[in-house]
């Protein structure tokens, strides 16, 4: 169950990563504000205060490297507990 649940935050940590490598900036809608229908609609505005948020320089590779040391790290979990017992 650990190594799975390491495995997937691990991966996730890539792919944000990735992503901020991809992008620019990302535009944040407040849920409150926005219905179903606006995002629907492609001449509306979906949300009148939208926040933009533009990772910085370090943060896509601090991802990359967070991610892919815990995917190693889940990939030698099994190896690490087993070898309590036969000691």
């Amino acid at each position: 169950m650990w190594r799975s649940l390491f495995m997937a935050l691990g991966i996730m940590a890539i792919i944000v990563g990735v992503e901020t490598l991809l992008i620019d900036s990302a535009n944040m809608y407040a849920a409150a504000e926005s219905t179903a229908v606006d995002f629907i609609d492609p001449s509306g505005t979906p949300a009148v205060n939208t926040k933009v948020w533009q990772p910085g320089e370090k943060f896509p590779w601090a991802m990359l490297a967070i991610g892919t040391i815990v995917v190693l790290y889940a990939i030698t979990l099994p190896k690490r507990w087993h070898s309590h017992g036969d000691g």
